[in-house]
C-alpha cells in the first residue's frame, strides 16, 4: 500500500511540473499579442488548465502523501474535466486555424497573404471591423514595420536584397503594397505608385507611404495577422499534444493505483483461490 501511495505521489509531481510548460505557453502567447499576433483570447482559457491543473496536482500529492481519501477522489474527478478541456483546446486551435497560407512568389524570398485565403470563425473575428481597429492599432505600435527597415551605408537596401529577406506575415502584409500591385520599390516602406495596377485588387487602392498607414487598412495585413496567429497556436498546440499524452498515461495510472489502495484498505484480496469442503472429512468429530 505503501508503495502505491508513493507512486500516486510521484504520479501527482510529474502533473505538477507538467502545469508549467502548459502555463509557459499561455503566456508565450500572451507575449505574442502584446507584440506581434495582437489577438488576446486563446492565451487565458491555457493560462486557465494550467493553474487548474497545478491546484489539483498538488491536491492529489496531498491526498497520496497523508492517504486523505476526499483529496485523492477531488483529484481524480477533476482532473478528468482538465483533461477534457484540453483536449477541446486542441482541437479549437487546429480547427480554427485549419486554412490558410502564404502564396508563394517567383524570385521572392517573402510570401504574400490573401484574406480569402481563410475562412471560418477565426478569419470572421479578426476582420470584423471593431475587432480589427484594435489589432491594426496594436500591428502599427508593435513597431513590426520601423524594423523591416535596413540602410546599407547610409543608403537604403537594393530592391534585389529586399526580394530576397524572409519577412513575418504581418511584414509583409502590412508594410508593403501586395506584389500583384507592381508598385516600384523606394524603400522596404516606400513604393512609387506611378505604374500601379491599382483596379486589380482592392489593396493596390489601400496603401499609402504614410508610415501611420502603409497597408494596415488592407485585407493582406488580416491575413499576415491570421498566418501569424496559425503558427503561434500551433507550436503550443504541438507541446499541449506532448503534455496531453502524458497526462492520460498519469491519469489511468494513478487511478489504478488509487483503486488498488482502496481494495486494500478494504481488506479485499486481490487474488485468492478458496477450498471448501463439500463433505465432512471420516475423522471430523
Amino acid at each position: 500500500m505503501r508503495a502505491s501511495n508513493h507512486l500516486i505521489g510521484l504520479l501527482n509531481f510529474l502533473t505538477f511540473l507538467l502545469s508549467l510548460p502548459i502555463i509557459g505557453g499561455g503566456i508565450w502567447l500572451s507575449s505574442r499579442a502584446n507584440t506581434t499576433d495582437c489577438l488576446k483570447f486563446l492565451q487565458w482559457p491555457l493560462i486557465g488548465i494550467g493553474v487548474t491543473v497545478m491546484i489539483v496536482s498538488l491536491a492529489g500529492f496531498g491526498g497520496a502523501c497523508y492517504r486523505n481519501t476526499f483529496l485523492m477522489w477531488f483529484y481524480l474527478f477533476v482532473m478528468f474535466f482538465v483533461i477534457g478541456a484540453l483536449v477541446g483546446f486542441i482541437i479549437f486551435a487546429y480547427a480554427v486555424t485549419e486554412r490558410g497560407s502564404g502564396r508563394p512568389l517567383p524570385n521572392r524570398a517573402y510570401f504574400d497573404y490573401y484574406l480569402q485565403d481563410y475562412s471560418g470563425w477565426l478569419r470572421d473575428r479578426v476582420a470584423d471591423d471593431s475587432y480589427w481597429a484594435k489589432i491594426s492599432s496594436c500591428v502599427r505600435d508593435s513597431g513590426s514595420c520601423r524594423k523591416i527597415v535596413r540602410t546599407v551605408n547610409g543608403v537604403p537596401e537594393t530592391v534585389d536584397m529586399f526580394y530576397h529577406r524572409h519577412l513575418t506575415p504581418v511584414e509583409s502584409g502590412c508594410c508593403k503594397p501586395p506584389t500583384v500591385c507592381g508598385y516600384v520599390y523606394v524603400n522596404e516602406t516606400a513604393w512609387d505608385v506611378g505604374g500601379g495596377v491599382v483596379g486589380g485588387e482592392p489593396d493596390c487602392g489601400r496603401w499609402s507611404n504614410d508610415q501611420d498607414q502603409l497597408c494596415y487598412a488592407c485585407d493582406s495585413c488580416k491575413a499576415g495577422v491570421l498566418a501569424n496567429l496559425k503558427k503561434s497556436w500551433r507550436k503550443v498546440s504541438v507541446v499541449n499534444i506532448i503534455v496531453l499524452i502524458v497526462l492520460v498515461v498519469s491519469y489511468v495510472i494513478g487511478y489504478a493505483a488509487f483503486r488498488n489502495n482502496r481494495r486494500i484498505d478494504n481488506n479485499e484480496p486481490a487474488s485468492t483461490a478458496r477450498m471448501t469442503k463439500s463433505k465432512p472429512g471420516w475423522f471430523s468429530v
